[in-house]
């Protein structure tokens, strides 16, 4: 039998070759060591497949979209990555459209990868392959695209290891691709030829996108293990394919042939076939779409694999008036094999509905039940104490409840060894229960987020102030947050107004507790909200502003560097800037449509703008932009400016990194770098005089997390190869407050930071110093300043904005005298009960009336004639006090 399957098989003669992952050259660049942890939110994405082991307890692993997979650690109840060494020269590994794992060795666990089939991801997919539970991978590279965040990818599982012969594997393949065969544990591939049906559903054929023309294929296989024995490859075999009218196959000779399943229903497409061998079922769970997001009719059909019998058993079938969904999410409850459950797909209003049989379909109780409309009864409650940002932040009216029980739940499973434990997917999160069969008992069981580790957050923006909570967050599906704790689950997501993504934040670098962010959202559901928000607490709370007329997407938004003021490019909007919180808006002179927009760190009336390869210069807060002379820029990057130095500019794009010294009149390339996807600064190494410069760069070939103590001149690696997170660096900033600590975002695998693990570094100062607004820059990035002998030093006081009970204000240190100094120290004394409540780019102490400020690690150092400055807001009365300056 096998030599014959074998030769049916090889008339298709295509043998996919192993390949060793991480094959990534060697940098020259100096490495530093890091250990990295993910921010805790918990979840954030959608999770279409959960996979139990049916051999091992508590082996459970989940895939994800666009942020890879994960394995059950059961006694930290928590989820590990397993796919953070993809890089970004593969980053579409990261979206899993189907996993299998091994029943009989359960080491052994395989992934089908790949996230886009259109021209959006540049690779073909692989099957990767492992034999210690996925912390190790080998790849196979298929020869056509997979399609992880496509059309269909909750349907499966389409790749499966053969119950009796685990050295067999069999995947469904996506557009035209057909049924594909492995006989040596995934190493190499071939296409079964005699598979008679490659799929032809498309959600719609004529997208020019190629994404909803998207045809999911072949979406599940499932083995009927009795009809074989131990080590001899089984031999009847179901596959599932996207076909309305043909959507159940049979093989009941191991694959050498293949017919339609007589009897089957049409009109639907079987989204999950799950086989009781106990009392010989084939269960189906059909939809009129392929989905995730959508789903209006469908049927549940119980298939006598005996008799060849078919039966509905819809809870609600499709000729109801009262279906407006499919089915998807199908389970059997192994330990009791005539129990089975089944989920809508999809009922988005008022909520999802799991149906639960204990008779093989005969009847069905539901997890809610209508008493007298709107009111309804539930079968569960509901604890999400570990992350209550579950809510969204809404209090909606009956029938509808916070939280959700969930959507797209096209994963509902039930524990193979454990009747009480299920956890399903949803677009935001894992769900789980570890007391089910209250459900069967009249009572209530509670259903729990399950999520802890696995991060699947979008990162779009990332700011890390000088006071306050150390980061705040903007993200695309759950908006973003305010991380006071960055190992604790944030309570709420941004409300107030809020958006769906958020697309670009910043705060007042001279008055950080002064932010702004701007998003999106779905203009028809809330006409009267703003895509840009204001907070005056450092992001705690948040209120909305105007906007200009006919923007629907959020783009970028700068602060001034006093927070007086802010400038605003909408996307696909001409830009516009605001004096106060976006009370008004003018339109911005200048600058192009779509532009990004920053603004300079020490003088507030300078905001920068950049589009097209050119970079746009404003000196009057926002009111009229000019090109400046730089040439050679990317057309597309991200640019960012110094804190504490007027004018410094650091631009991140294809083709390299640049930096300017003289407000982007004229910019340096950094040698050595060949690519940059973003720049980020952080608290300068102890002895070192500029701030640390993170990028996510491509060095001697190897694109990577890269520092720098020295102002560019050399760089540091600090990511490795198993830590690379696909497409990083959407979002890239370091910490004001922590030497050498760097958040970095991603897309799917949430926001990751790192700390160093090495010795202490310490920076020797050189003559050489970055001028700042009072020296007149010259060609070169970093003037010499030849030191004299003498020293000292004024700080000047200037009032800033005052309200009711409280007041801000700026003081500028100048170093007055003939010689370079190290550090400095203002003191004053108020004539009443002020209080200073923050402060940033300093060190204060207050006892009494009496306070001093002096410099923090990244300010201290002056040379003759340079200055810095410092920012504060205070309690009671604006004064102006008497300050007295001593340099160290």
């Amino acid at each position: 039998m096998r030599k014959r399957l074998l030769a049916c098989l090889a008339t298709f003669a295509v043998l996919l070759v192993v390949a060793v992952v991480r094959m990534t050259p060697v940098s020259a660049v100096a490495s530093d060591p890091y250990a990295y942890k993910n921010v805790r939110i918990d979840g954030g994405g959608f999770v279409p497949g959960i996979i139990f082991n049916p051999a091992e307890r508590n082996l459970i692993y989940a895939r994800t979209d666009i942020g890879g997979a994960y394995r059950w650690n059961q006694s930290t109840k928590s989820w590990t990555p397993l796919l953070d060494w993809v890089g970004w020269d593969k980053w579409g590994y990261n979206g899993v459209i189907s996993l299998a794992t091994d029943p009989v060795q359960t080491n052994r666990v395989y992934a089908a990868v790949g996230m886009y089939t259109n021209s959006w991801d540049p690779n073909n997919g692989a099957i990767l392959r492992s034999t210690d539970k996925g912390d190790t991978w080998q790849v196979t590279a298929l020869p056509f695209k997979l399609g992880g965040n496509m059309p269909g990818r909750g349907m499966g599982e389409a790749l499966s290891v053969d119950p009796n012969d685990n050295r067999v594997l069999y995947f469904g393949a996506p557009n035209g691709n057909g049924l594909w065969r492995s006989t040596d544990y995934g190493a190499t591939w071939a296409k079964v030829t005699s598979f008679p049906n490659a799929g032809n559903y498309a959600q719609d054929p004529s997208d020019p996108n190629g994404y909803l023309s998207h045809r999911p294929g072949v979406v599940w296989v499932t083995y009927d293990k009795r009809s074989s024995t131990a080590g001899t490859a089984t031999k009847t075999i179901y596959v599932g394919v996207a076909d309305k009218e043909n959507t159940v196959y049979r093989t009941t000779d191991g694959g050498a042939t293949w017919s339609r399943l007589a009897g089957q229903p049409t009109g639907y497409i079987a989204h999950k076939g799950v086989l009781d061998t106990v009392n010989g079922y084939l269960y189906i769970a059909t939809s009129d779409t392929g989905g995730p997001y959508d789903g209006g009719k469908g049927d549940v059909w119980r298939y006598a694999t005996a008799t060849g019998t078919w039966t509905q058993i819809s809870p609600v079938p499709s000729s109801s008036s009262d279906d407006y969904f499919g089915y998807s999410g199908l389970t059997i409850d192994r330990q009791k094999p005539g129990t089975l459950m089944v989920a809508t797909q999809i009922s988005w209003w008022p909520d999802v509905i799991f149906f639960r049989s204990t008779d093989s379909g005969a009847t069905w109780t539901r997890v809610w039940d209508w008493t007298s409309y709107p009111n309804r009864s539930f079968r569960y409650t509901m604890n999400i104490t570990e992350n209550p940002w579950l809510t969204f932040g809404t209090n909606p009216q009956p029938p509808e409840v916070t939280p959700k029980l969930g959507w797209m739940t096209e994963s509902l499973e039930i524990d193979p060894f454990d009747s009480n434990r299920m956890m399903y997917g949803t677009g935001a999160t894992v769900y789980g229960t570890e007391n089910l069969t209250q459900w069967d008992a009249g009572g209530q069981f509670t259903i729990r987020p399950m999520a802890k580790g696995l991060e699947e957050t979008a990162v779009l923006d990332l700011i890390s102030p000088p006071s306050g909570a150390p980061l705040v967050s903007g993200l695309g599906d759950i908006a973003g947050f305010r991380h006071t704790n960055l190992d604790a689950v944030p309570p709420m997501m941004f409300t107030q107004p809020l958006f769906t993504s958020t697309t670009s934040l910043d705060y007042a670098e001279k008055n950080p507790s002064v932010m702004v962010r701007a998003g999106n959202f779905t203009d028809a559901d809330r006409p009267n909200d703003s895509h840009v928000a204001f907070s005056t607490d450092g992001g705690a709370n948040w209120f909305q502003g105007t906007e200009p007329g006919g923007v629907n997407e959020g783009g970028t938004v700068a602060a001034a560097a006093d927070g007086s003021r802010f400038v605003w490019a909408p996307k696909g909007v001409t830009p516009a800037y605001s004096v106060g919180y976006g009370n008004s808006w003018q339109t911005a002179s200048g600058l192009p449509t779509d532009a990004v927009v920053e603004s300079d760190r020490v003088n507030a009336n300078k905001f920068y703008g950049l589009s097209g390869g050119r970079l746009y210069l404003s000196t009057n807060g926002g009111a009229t932009f000019t090109a400046t002379a730089a040439t050679g820029l990317p057309t597309t990057g991200k640019f960012k400016a110094v804190p504490g130095i007027e004018g410094d500019l650091w631009v991140a794009g294809d083709g390299g990194l640049w930096h300017s010294t003289n407000s982007g009149t004229s910019f340096t390339k950094v040698n050595g770098i060949t690519k940059s996807v973003n720049v980020g600064f952080g608290k300068a190494a102890p002895g070192g005089t500029y701030q640390a410069i993170y990028t996510v760069a491509t060095i001697d070939n190897v694109t990577g997390l890269y520092r720098s103590d020295d102002g560019g001149s050399s760089w540091l690696r600090i990511n490795d190869d198993k830590h690379q997170w696909g497409n990083m660096g959407e979002a890239l900033t370091g910490d004001p407050r922590v030497y050498g600590r760097v958040y970095l975002g991603t897309n799917g695998r949430g926001i990751i930071y790192g700390d160093r693990t090495g010795p202490p570094v310490t920076v020797t100062p050189t003559a050489t110093v970055t001028p700042t607004a009072t020296v007149t820059p010259t060609g070169t990035a970093t003037p010499t300043v030849t030191p004299t002998t003498g020293t000292g030093c004024t700080a000047t006081y200037k009032p800033g904005n005052n309200w009711p009970g409280g007041f801000g204000a700026e003081v500028t240190v100048q170093n007055t005298g003939s010689s370079s100094i190290t550090g400095w120290k203002v003191t004053w004394s108020w004539p009443g009960s002020q209080t200073i409540t923050s402060l940033w780019n300093g060190t204060v102490t207050q006892s009494g009336t009496n306070v001093t400020v002096t410099n923090v690690g990244y300010n201290g150092n002056l040379a003759a004639n340079a200055s810095t400055s410092f920012g504060f807001n205070g309690s009671g009365t604006a004064t102006t006090p008497t300050l007295t300056c001593t340099p160290a």
